[in-house]
C-alpha cells in the first residue's frame, strides 16, 4: 500500500490544501484569536508538518523540530470549540482539493487532524513540560492510524 503522502499527491498537493486551510482559519471567528495575522512561513511549517506525518520527507524535523511545535502551542488556551472547529476546517480543506474520494484515506486524514488537534490542545494548556502530551516527534500516520 502506498504512503499517505504518495495517495495524496506529495508537497504540491499538500501546499494547495494547507493554503486553502490557513485561509479558512484566518477569516474563521472561533479561530481568529489564534491565528490573528498571516505569517508568512506557516504554510510553509503546515505543509512540512502534514508531508513527513503522511510519510513524505522529513524537512519539518530537520528544519524546525518538534520543540517548535510544542512552543507555538504553549500558551494558547486551545478551547474544544477552537479544537473542534479547527478539525473540521482541515477536513473542509481537503474535501475541497477533492483528496477524500477515498472512505480509508478520508478517516485517516480524520483521525491525524483530530489526534493533532488533542496534542496541541493539551500542550495549549500546559504550565509545566510534565503536563505537556508524551510525544516528542512527528508521528509518522497510516492508513490505519
Amino acid at each position: 500500500m502506498t504512503s499517505m503522502y504518495e495517495h495524496v499527491g506529495g508537497e504540491e498537493a499538500l501546499r494547495r490544501v494547507e493554503t486553502a486551510f490557513y485561509d479558512k482559519v484566518l477569516a474563521d471567528p472561533v479561530l481568529k484569536s489564534l491565528f490573528p495575522e498571516r505569517r508568512p512561513h506557516h504554510v510553509d511549517h503546515l505543509t512540512w508538518f502534514t508531508a513527513e506525518s503522511f510519510g513524505g520527507p522529513d524537512r519539518f524535523s530537520r528544519e524546525l523540530g518538534f520543540d517548535y511545535l510544542i512552543a507555538v502551542h504553549r500558551h494558547l488556551k486551545i478551547t474544544d470549540e477552537q479544537r473542534e472547529r479547527f478539525a473540521e476546517l482541515y477536513m473542509a480543506a481537503f474535501e475541497e482539493a477533492g483528496l477524500l474520494e477515498s472512505a480509508a484515506f478520508r478517516d485517516a486524514v480524520r483521525s491525524h487532524v483530530e489526534f493533532g488537534a488533542e496534542v496541541a490542545q493539551q500542550n495549549s494548556h500546559a504550565s509545566t513540560d510534565e503536563e505537556l502530551h508524551p510525544i516528542r516527534a512527528v508521528p509518522r500516520w497510516t492508513w490505519e492510524g
